[in-house]
């Protein structure tokens, strides 16, 4: 059985569902920017445009989740995991307004997890 990279609460997932039923086809973004760059980003999946920069590691409840490629080499050996939390996040995010914004928790993946990943892919 495959081992996801990315995975998400709850909470996460409600937050989510309320996003996508205002404003439609979601994606995540996370960047390797500093300060608000560095969270993980949702965005109107028209809104935001792809590269070859980018790599997809995965969905959560469908909406795709992208990391920026040298923000991967830091984290491609832990299991994400998308949580809110309360307060501001980013502007230009999509929770922003909702007194929440999205986080990341981490584990690393055992030897044995490592061997079952859900592949990646590059972004356009």
């Amino acid at each position: 059985m495959a081992v996801p990279r990315i995975i998400a609460t709850e909470s996460a997932l409600n937050l989510l569902s309320e996003l996508h039923q205002q404003h439609g086809a979601l994606l995540f973004h996370q960047s390797g920017g500093c300060c608000d760059g560095s969270a993980p980003m949702c965005f109107p999946e028209d809104e935001f445009l792809i590269d070859s920069n980018d790599v997809f590691i995965g969905e959560i409840d469908k909406v795709p989740f992208y990391m920026a490629a040298d923000q991967f080499e830091y984290w491609k050996h832990t299991q994400l995991t998308l949580d809110i939390t309360p307060g501001r996040g980013s502007s230009f995010s999509l929770e922003a307004p909702t007194g929440n914004r999205f986080m990341i928790r981490s584990k690393l993946f055992t030897e044995e997890e490592m061997k079952h990943l859900t592949p990646i892919r590059k972004g356009a």
